[in-house]
């Protein structure tokens, strides 16, 4: 018998007031869902470390996959608030289902509509909203993770299409995706953007095991072995690191939002526990270091809060910097993963166990604290971007 779902999310500085009457319905839609479809089965399937297929349509339909996307091409028309807040309540639910929506729209969706050609747009982007197909993003290479720059996966032009040679790992839904952002290397060492499709000869996707950290989703590699690309699936409208570099921002906005989710969700757990558990004759709640924990948790949670809704604001008016969003996204990740660890401690041996989602939040942590630019590559950014020098090299 499932657990029923009773999460409710900290609003301990009325930020609630900060959002439109627009936002709201939308956050209480996809809670809905998140209560009704994802909670029920989640423990199961990241027990079993598989990823649940059948939400796909439900996460469509809720408008998780390019909801800034405009209507036109099968995207909801929605603002970054919204997506923020949509992002929130799913990783609330699962930091793997989230992985899975960042990836279809920030980094699938996003670059085929930023840098590619209106054909592509018109022929990818309807059926990735609508979860017809799946796609994965191609960024990370065995030997080349915070280094980017450095990769060796290359395309050479062969006439009327271009040979694709190479490998990524670390794929977020590459175990099923029907097509594939991949970034290489041109013989120019140019980096350019191409859309490769599942069936290419040569084309594989080998699934990822025995992780401990995302076991609800589907993790793999993508591996290039002269691989035949039509030069109409290459992403025309943008030449360099920046093409990639631009799709993570759009993902790491919508982690700094989803990471606060996977808190708030710990949070809420460890009070509701808290108030319920009695020793000593009284609900640990009465203690003080029970108290300490729980005060601390939601004035982080409250400043992380305010930190996403100021860098949504910003990015409605496209003025949010590539560093401003790395420091939300390091901050929502490292106060969600202390106060994870928190939850667990407050919930004593119950805190390991599946019937509460603390200990897989934790987990799943461990692996959003390190993609989409790990802790100290974010350090580094803000160091960077204050000091204006490059510690990177």
């Amino acid at each position: 018998m499932a657990k029923t779902d009773l999460y409710e999310s900290p609003n301990y500085y009325q930020l609630d007031e900060l959002l439109t009457e627009e936002h709201k319905l939308i956050r209480s839609s996809v809670r809905d869902w998140v209560k009704k479809e994802l909670s029920p089965i989640i423990e199961d399937y990241a027990q079993k470390a598989e990823f649940p297929m059948q939400l796909v349509k439900g996460l469509a339909e809720i408008g998780a996959f390019g909801p800034t996307i405009p209507v036109e091409y099968g995207g909801a028309g929605l603002d970054y608030m919204a997506y923020g807040i949509i992002m929130q309540e799913i990783e609330r639910g699962d930091s793997g289902i989230r992985s899975a929506s960042s990836v279809q729209g920030s980094l699938v969706m996003y670059p085929i509509y930023a840098y590619g050609s209106e054909e592509q747009r018109k022929k990818y982007l309807p059926r990735l909203a609508s979860g017809e197909i799946m796609g994965c993003f191609g960024l990370t290479e065995p030997d080349h993770g915070s280094n980017p720059g450095g990769m060796t996966t290359n395309i050479k032009d062969a006439g009327d299409h271009y040979i694709l040679n190479g490998a990524k790992m670390w794929i977020s839904n590459a175990p099923f995706a029907d097509i594939a952002v991949v970034w290489a290397r041109d013989e120019d060492k140019k980096v350019r953007g191409l859309i490769v499709e599942r069936g290419m000869e040569g084309f594989t996707t080998p699934t990822t095991h025995n992780k401990w950290s995302l076991r609800a989703s589907a993790t793999g590699e993508l591996v290039f072995d002269n691989v035949k690309i039509p030069k109409e699936n290459l992403l025309p409208n943008v030449v360099g690191l920046k093409g990639p570099l631009g799709c993570l921002n759009q993902a790491r906005y919508g982690i700094a939002w989803g990471a606060l989710g996977a808190a708030m969700d710990c949070y809420d757990t460890a009070l509701r526990y808290a108030k319920q558990r009695v020793q000593f004759g009284k609900p640990i709640a009465a203690f003080q270091l029970q108290q300490k924990k729980l005060a601390e948790m939601i004035t982080e949670i409250t400043k992380a809060q305010l930190l996403v809704w100021r860098l949504g604001v910003l990015k409605n008016e496209n003025r949010a910097t590539a560093a401003q969003i790395s420091m939300a996204k390091r901050n929502s990740v490292e106060t969600a993963i202390n106060i994870a660890r928190e939850a667990r401690q407050m919930l004593g041996g119950m805190g390991i166990t599946g019937e509460y989602p603390i200990m897989r939040h934790m987990m799943n942590l461990e692996s959003v604290i390190t993609y989409e630019g790990t802790h100290d590559i974010h350090l580094l950014i803000t160091g960077m971007d204050i000091t204006g020098e490059d510690a990177f090299k």
